[in-house]
């Protein structure tokens, strides 16, 4: 073979390789919230339920930003917007290497942990939640409602309803005064 018959061979095959490497990496991308660098819903959906197959152990979260409106109308969206990711830095840290962390929506997160043994406990999280955040020399106080739900607490193991108790257990958190965990 001449060396433009492998060249004229090589060219679609190198096209479709750069074609199917940008749709992943558009994928890849969709599944990420564009703010916080953390899983959006679907994506970690899909991980978390494959994480609650796995491990037995395995506690799942839902964090709610308490009066996260009153920071946006006050001080801004840009406020907001640092609220937000500092608060995603702080999930994902106490998380570890031990679970995922995930921006739901607005000023809601999910994280699951397959051992929770191994994270420093749901006190330091609230702890590190409700520490103040500053935006431009701005101290802005930051408290977060805590939910949660671990595996074995369920009759049938299924993300869903992991989510419904650790929802339950968050609203029950906010019945009792912001800054709370249940």
């Amino acid at each position: 073979m001449d060396t433009q018959t492998i060249a004229a061979a090589g060219l679609p095959a190198l096209g479709w390789a750069l074609h199917g490497g940008l749709l992943w990496r558009r994928l890849a991308t969709a599944r990420r919230d564009p703010l916080t660098g953390l899983h959006t819903r679907a994506g970690w959906t899909t991980r978390a339920e494959h994480l609650m197959t796995k491990h037995p152990n395995t506690l799942v979260l839902l964090i709610d930003l308490d009066d996260f409106k009153a920071i946006n109308d006050t001080h801004g969206h840009a406020a907001g917007d640092t609220v937000l990711t500092a608060t995603a830095d702080r999930l994902t840290a106490w998380c570890g290497r031990h679970g995922i962390a995930a921006r739901l929506g607005g000023d809601e997160f999910a994280a699951i942990v397959t051992n929770p043994a191994r994270t420093p406990g749901l006190a330091a999280l609230r702890a590190a939640l409700d520490a103040p955040v500053t935006h431009h020399g701005h101290v802005l106080p930051v408290s977060a409602s805590v939910g949660h739900c671990h595996r074995d607490d369920l009759p049938v193991p299924v993300l869903t309803d992991a989510l419904s108790a650790a929802d339950a257990s968050m609203y029950a958190a906010k019945g009792h005064g912001r800054r709370n965990t249940r």
